[in-house]
């Protein structure tokens, strides 16, 4: 795998990404200075505040929210940022009207070495052109022909747990990542399952190691090893599915072209490969983080357990029985409660964006080229829109909630041109999840159990969740 990848276009050198100077379109700060002005603090020299962020992000957002207000600066990551938190700020930047932010100079130093060209990581023009290409992978067709591999996948994967005690989360993780590999892929992972995996793992646990350089023994060296083997193994894959497409997420996009054109030139193949190795770790990781919270929360609410098992056994007309993808849209408390979920740990805690231009926001000026960062787990949590925001109650998603409710007070998927282009398909994946585990399943947790959870760069349980199965009688 690894003399394929070395020789790869797309595998990417460090020299071309470790700093900005051969991006000559980037917009950078002039003078760090011009942030003086915002209230916060830089930390200790050299190192700044990016410990204190790593250590404990939520709690370390708190403390300076408490102390500075709704914006503040840092220094992290040897660069100066300004957070902006609320509603309000998260509509100015992340719908952006005027165009003023970039998601790919935000994201680009965190993710450019590990997930180059994603659609996270492009902007404007070229970003719509992409999406419009790949959205065909998510049409209603294409859409049913997942949920039915979906139905099978799960099924088969959840009744081979069985019953007793677990750490939920590798388990979920492991189904997931082979549920992904059969809808987006068209086949079985098999023994390549473990190996794929733990590539994702550190590509993803890369992106926020404080060692930007991909030396040996470092999570860098181990994120840059992990992206060389996912590009091999997808490079690979597109080729076969040109030659043979199937009904598979890759092979649409193997087959996608700009512009809906027919007579246009398909999409090229190392673009191919950088979207799917991106949506590919969107597509597992998020959705295992997101579902391990829901399980967590239904173990401790048993009452909602019992609304989404009646629920789901109404949608499917039974237990162990397929769930339609045209009784989807039956599955309202699911969809609610996985919503709630979402707020209470959302799988992307903040958001980054840099500045283009010169704006104002909160009485502050901010220049071009500022880095700007927006915070779904500090609005999800702020009482002023969630009352008792430790509190599981999926009824705040009911359509009277949400309309009385600031549109931008719940960003789990992003907002604006960037929303994430998979949320129905991550729905639809709960939904089926939902269905087939409690159809099957009662699950506990412990008297007073209370995991400790991992926040950054995705929330996970430190422990992998202890829970209890048991058979339904």
């Amino acid at each position: 795998m690894a003399s394929l990848a070395a020789n790869h276009p797309q595998a990417i050198r460090p020299q071309d990404v470790q700093s900005e100077r051969g991006n000559p379109h980037w917009v950078r700060l002039k003078d760090e200075r011009e942030l003086d002005s915002i209230p916060g603090e830089d930390g200790w020299p050299v190192l700044g505040t990016t410990f204190k962020l790593l250590a404990d992000p939520i709690g370390y957002g708190n403390r300076m929210r408490a102390k500075y207000g709704d914006v503040y600066r840092t220094r992290s990551f040897g660069r100066r940022q300004v957070t902006l938190i609320g509603p309000e700020a998260n509509e100015l930047v992340l719908f952006d009207r005027e165009k003023i932010f970039s998601s790919e100079q935000g994201w680009g130093p965190v993710l450019n070495m590990l997930f180059p060209r994603g659609l996270m990581l492009m902007d404007f023009t070229a970003h719509r052109a992409d999406r419009r290409a790949l959205s065909i992978a998510f049409k209603p067709e294409p859409m049913r022909h997942y949920c039915a591999a979906l139905n099978a996948d799960i099924a088969r994967g959840v009744e081979a747990w069985g019953e007793g005690e677990r750490k939920f989360y590798p388990a979920i993780k492991a189904l997931t990542l082979e549920t992904a590999a059969t809808s987006f892929l068209g086949l079985p992972l098999g023994p390549e399952a473990d190996t794929l995996n733990k590539a994702f793992v550190d590509m993803v646990q890369a992106s926020v190691a404080p060692v930007r350089r991909p030396l040996p023994f470092t999570a860098m060296g181990k994120g840059y090893a992990g992206r060389k083997l996912m590009v091999e193994y997808f490079t690979r894959l597109v080729r076969e599915r040109r030659a043979n497409p199937g009904q598979d997420m890759f092979s649409q996009f193997a087959m996608a072209r700009r512009d809906d054109d027919p007579a246009a030139d398909l999409l090229p193949e190392d673009v191919v490969v950088d979207h799917m190795i991106f949506l590919m770790m969107a597509a597992h990781d998020t959705i295992t983080s997101s579902f391990t919270t829901l399980i967590w929360q239904l173990a401790k609410n048993p009452e909602w357990q019992d609304k989404l098992r009646a629920e789901a056994r109404a949608a499917a007309g039974g237990d162990g029985v397929a769930l339609a993808y045209d009784a989807l849209g039956k599955m309202e408390l699911a969809d609610m409660a996985m919503k709630e979920a979402l707020r209470i740990m959302p799988p992307v805690p903040s958001t980054p964006r840099r500045a283009m231009r010169d704006f104002t926001f909160g009485g502050y000026r901010f220049p071009a080229g500022t880095n700007v960062g927006v915070s779904a787990a500090a609005v999800h949590a702020d009482p002023a829109h969630w009352p008792e925001p430790e509190r599981f109650d999926p009824l705040r998603f009911t359509p009277e909630a949400v309309a009385a409710r600031h549109k931008y007070a719940w960003i789990p998927y992003g907002g604006g041109a960037h929303m994430c282009l998979g949320l129905h398909f991550a729905t639809m994946q709960t939904k089926l999840l939902v269905h087939h585990i409690l159809t099957r399943y009662r699950i506990t947790a412990a008297p007073g159990y209370a995991p400790a959870w991992q926040a950054w760069p995705i929330p996970k349980p430190r422990d992998g969740l202890q829970v209890q199965f048991s058979r339904l009688t």
